[in-house]
């Protein structure tokens, strides 16, 4: 079977890999490539939410030039 109504999903990923607090000015007085540091390390895990719920947490992937998320573990939505 070739369902094609999958294809009209709309699903919206974020992955949140860590997080910090600046005032506002600095924030607005970055550039391009600006770093800005977080409060998490390589070894910290990833959450992972869809439409902006929480589904997984993983962990940050790198090979070469790419990057990826692998899925660690799935968050249980049953108990909402």
């Amino acid at each position: 079977m070739n369902d094609h109504r999958l294809s009209d999903v709309n699903l919206e990923i974020t992955v949140v890999i860590g997080s910090t607090e600046m005032p506002i000015h600095q924030l607005l007085r970055m550039g391009r490539g600006a770093v800005i540091e977080l409060d998490a390390t390589t070894e910290d895990y990833v959450w992972i939410l869809a439409n902006n719920r929480l589904i997984a947490r993983g962990e940050i992937m790198v090979n070469g030039e790419n990057v990826a998320v692998q899925v660690t573990e799935t968050i249980d939505l049953e108990g909402e």
